[in-house]
């Protein structure tokens, strides 16, 4: 019996030990800037990974969006001067573009 309980110990001991592993070894989110300037997005091909926060400030005198190709995301307008934040959720690799200026486009890879 005592071999047993002692075997069940060990057991919980290691499974415990390999969730703190896997949380410890996760990187905490990091937020990310992506300038509309120019009439362009800079940087123009960003990676994040899941869970990163991007966020896009227009320097530019005229409003623009951040829009994807496959309504994964969309800022809706973003004014002069401001800006919009997005968390994203899903891998995959997003190209984007301004719906108010076609020519101005992007990609954001998630890992």
């Amino acid at each position: 019996m005592r071999a047993a309980t002692t075997a069940v110990a060990i057991a919980m001991t290691l499974t415990l030990c390999a969730i703190g592993l896997d949380a410890g070894e996760r990187p905490a989110p990091t937020t990310h800037t992506v300038t509309m300037e120019n009439m362009r997005f800079a940087p123009h091909a960003l990676t994040v990974a899941r869970g990163d926060t991007i966020v896009w400030v227009n320097r530019d005198p005229v409003p623009h969006t951040a829009t994807s190709k496959d309504g994964a995301f969309d800022s809706g307008t973003v004014l002069s001067e401001k800006s919009w934040r997005f968390t994203v959720r899903q891998k995959g690799e997003f190209p984007y573009s301004c719906t108010f200026h076609p020519t101005m486009t992007a990609t954001l890879e998630v890992r």
